[in-house]
């Protein structure tokens, strides 16, 4: 049995507005938060976890207590956000002889933590297609020779993937601020790298969460493994069709159609006559109304979504409120990608389907409707019959 460093500190700014009030390891999919998805891959593994927080951090602690299913929780505290060489430094005082070190906003299988706790140090990468944007390593004869991050020209299409099983000696060097700003644990890695000690393992899954969307994409992962679980009640007329979760206390109402796989929480309201359509997560004590649709999508808890509304392709966060007649465009003509604001700035999202995404405790009037890629603040509040083209940066209590 190790130790396993989950390094859940930062701002989350690529995420916004779903971090706009919470950590994105906090962020929820089919009933479970980010890092508790990773926990459940490690139960078994790791006898301890050293979760290093910072932004937010009380409600990390709130979500996990001291144990996860039998392994034991300890939080490290970052309290300046200065990079992911800092908040892993931030777990030196937990830590013993060799530990393993994981991004607390990816998520990660079993079979590949496995594989990269068989050989120390070591680092998990995975081969994609294209390696742009991400850290490259180059490796040779079984272990690692380079990591480049993000190179302008590509030198290898094995990417860092934030996972390493390493040694106290880890932390033996000093290192220097990067161009950014902020202390790299990659910098610490190079080190390994230079006595030639860096083994590697290729994973074969592995899913980035770095942006809103990319919770869609993960849900359909999550969902292969869900098991079918209906404990809630279902009247007259309803039709389930695939692998379903409904919990405790949910009422499905008449007429209401629900295929699979979908996930809806406790102490739900569905219905009557609302579609729930494939890969979507609808999280506890939210009310979905008469004849809404809802399609790929994930609802924060304790949203509510009246009647006559199309959700699709969408991200809600908590206690949104929607009135009725809502609809999300989430295709544009010609087959077009589609654009959103990412810090500021215009981004493509490389997806042909997406749709709004909404931060914590939104008001949305009634008859309103969202074009593709919408990103809207947290505590904003839309005005009825008006169609929203552009992205809503952050400001506190917009209108």
């Amino acid at each position: 049995m190790t130790k396993v460093v989950i390094l859940a500190a930062g701002w989350g700014t690529r995420m916004r507005p779903l971090t706009d009030t919470r950590p994105k390891p906090a962020l929820k999919i089919a009933g479970k938060t980010l890092v508790e998805h990773n926990l459940d891959q490690l139960v078994g593994l790791v006898d301890e976890a050293v979760i290093v927080i910072g932004y937010e951090g009380n409600i990390i602690k709130e979500a996990l207590g001291e144990d996860y299913r039998g392994v034991k929780i300890e939080y490290a505290e970052q309290k300046e956000q200065l990079g992911t060489g800092d908040a892993a430094l931030a777990a030196l005082p937990f830590l013993d002889h060799e530990f393993l070190i994981l991004n607390g906003d990816d998520l990660y299988k079993r079979t590949d933590l496995e594989s990269v706790l068989e050989v120390n140090p070591c680092i998990m990468v995975k081969e994609v297609e294209n390696p742009s944007g991400f850290g490259q390593v180059v490796c040779e004869d079984g272990k690692m020779k380079d990591l480049v991050e993000k190179p302008d020209n590509n030198v290898s299409n094995l990417v860092n993937i934030g996972a390493y099983f390493v040694n106290k000696d880890f932390f033996e060097i000093s290192i220097k601020k990067s161009q950014r700003g902020e202390y790299e644990i990659t910098d610490y890695i190079k080190n390994y790298i230079s006595k030639g000690e860096m083994c590697y393992r290729v994973a074969e899954n592995w899913d980035p969460v770095s942006y809103p969307w990319n919770l869609l994409e993960s849900s359909e992962h999550i969902f292969s493994e869900m098991e079918q679980n209906i404990q809630g009640e279902l009247e007259e007329g309803v039709v389930i069709k695939g692998k379903v979760f409904i919990g405790e206390g949910t009422v499905i109402r008449a007429g209401t159609r629900i295929e699979g796989p979908a996930h809806i929480g406790k102490n739900c309201v569905i219905g009557p006559f609302a579609s729930i359509l494939p890969t979507t997560s609808i999280e506890e004590e939210c009310r979905i109304g008469h004849a809404v649709e809802v399609k790929n999508s994930v609802i924060g808890k304790g949203t509510k979504i009246p009647h006559l509304s199309y959700i699709g392709d969408s991200v809600l966060g908590e206690n949104c409120t929607l009135g009725a007649g809502v609809i999300t465009a989430n295709l544009l003509l010609k087959n077009r990608t589609i654009k959103t604001l990412v810090k500021g700035k215009s981004f493509d999202t490389g997806r042909r389907k997406l749709g709004v995404v909404l931060g914590d405790d939104t008001s949305v009037g009634v008859g309103t409707s969202f074009m593709p890629g919408v990103m809207v603040g947290a505590g904003s509040v839309i005005y009825p019959h008006k169609v929203i083209k552009e992205n809503l940066e952050k400001n506190s209590k917009k209108t």
